[in-house]
């Protein structure tokens, strides 16, 4: 019975603080995200005031949060549109792979992390917050601009991408070698496109089995569905993240907009526990040595975003505003780099040094990513692409 009490104590003190939290970010105009991360830290092992009955409820409570981080943005597009958003953007896809996972991959291998922990920091640097990124873009009024179109399909890209990579990085941890990561791939590869058949075809009769006219039954459907598949996904390597993703792009209709209304609160609080938790198990002590080479990474990688989103704009016509505009919103990242650098951390094969540095480097982007989006917004940026226009020279990344 005490520790029950204590249980509650510390989970409702948390949950308090965390309430409180995201009310000071969206005051401040930022992402919850790094406050999330910084209360981890403080009541984390090694924090200010560490907790410790009630680490084992945020353990299961990030796993569910990672899974409905992924169902719901897999509500977000159905079948029909992912497959056409990757023919369409495909090529960007490639620049965005090519210009942000390599970064990663140079710098674990410059850190002597081997080509397991690389591999590992190309993901990290690789995916952009798909959440972060859609909250910017509605907070600054941008969801009808013309690069919008861009910027989500880049990020549809990438999350099809996490559904190849995840799996085979689970392989690499699990030290599967060469062999079980092309297995797990494979078994990736067939299980998406499966997904993508079923859904395309029969869509609406998985729809269907679900009711969207009952809010208690679409709940618990929706959801005992989306841990079932997650579970047995799983169990077959694939990654319960991935098996998530599926589920949301199976669903559609007015299931998946129901659905996405239902989850919506579950998905915010659980995605709270799970950035909490990645926090809580990251020693602020760890974060200093590492804090310069995060800022460094960061650097770069921001700067690589911009020039992704500036080639995928200037390829399909976007004038020169709006390819800034697509670069700057493209630079945080968040929950997919957090959970590629928990796998790793839970694995215990790669430098520990990954989750402190993977916790500085989202903190850095995460929250000066929201303020260089508004750049383009300013009078003096308005009339240096003007001038730049006038003399001929395209304005680029420093990059390019």
């Amino acid at each position: 019975m005490h520790d029950t009490t204590v249980l509650l104590i510390e989970v409702g003190a948390l949950l308090l603080v965390l309430g409180l939290l995201g009310r000071l970010s969206r005051r401040i105009g930022l992402s919850p995200i790094p406050l999330y991360l910084l209360a981890g830290l403080a009541f984390g092992h090694g924090g200010v005031l560490p907790l410790s009955a009630s680490e084992e409820f945020f353990q299961v409570g990030a796993e569910i949060g990672v899974i409905l981080l992924l169902v719901m943005l897999g509500l977000e597009y159905s079948a029909n549109e992912l497959v056409g958003n990757l023919r369409a953007a495909a090529p960007a896809g490639l620049v965005d792979g090519l210009l942000n996972a390599l970064p990663g991959l140079a710098f674990g291998f410059l850190l002597g992390w081997g080509w397991v922990g690389a591999v590992v920091l190309a993901g990290v640097t690789w995916v952009s917050s798909s959440g972060v990124i859609a909250k910017v873009l509605a907070d600054l009024g941008r969801l009808g601009n013309r690069e919008t179109p861009v910027v989500l399909s880049v990020l549809v890209i990438e999350d099809l991408a996490m559904a190849l990579y995840l799996p085979l990085v689970t392989a690499i941890l699990s030290g599967q070698g060469l062999l079980g990561a092309a297995i797990a791939l494979a078994i990736a590869v067939a299980t998406v496109v499966v997904v993508l058949v079923v859904a395309i075809r029969f869509g609406n009769v998985i729809s269907r089995i679900v009711s969207a006219q009952d809010p208690e039954a679409l709940l618990l459907g929706v959801l005992g569905l989306t841990l079932l598949v997650a579970g047995v996904a799983a169990r077959l390597q694939v990654s319960a993240a991935v098996g998530a993703f599926l589920v949301g792009i199976a669903l559609s209709g007015p299931v998946a907009h129901h659905a996405t209304e239902l989850l919506s609160p579950l998905r915010d609080l659980f995605a709270a526990v799970f950035f909490v938790f990645f926090g809580l198990h990251t020693d602020p002590r760890d974060i200093p040595p590492v804090l310069l080479p995060a800022i460094g990474l960061a650097v770069v990688t921001m700067a690589t975003k911009v020039l992704t989103g500036y080639i995928a704009a200037k390829r399909v016509g976007i004038a020169l505003p709006g390819r800034w505009r697509a670069g700057l919103a493209l630079v945080p990242r968040g929950e997919f780099s957090i959970v590629i650098a928990g796998l790793a951390v839970g694995a215990a094969v790669v430098n520990p040094e990954i989750g402190p540095l993977a916790t500085a480097y989202v903190l850095v982007t995460v929250v000066t990513g929201p303020m260089l989006a508004r750049l383009p917004d300013f009078g003096w940026f308005k009339r240096w692409l003007r001038r730049e226009a006038a003399s001929g020279r395209p304005a680029v990344p420093a990059t390019e």
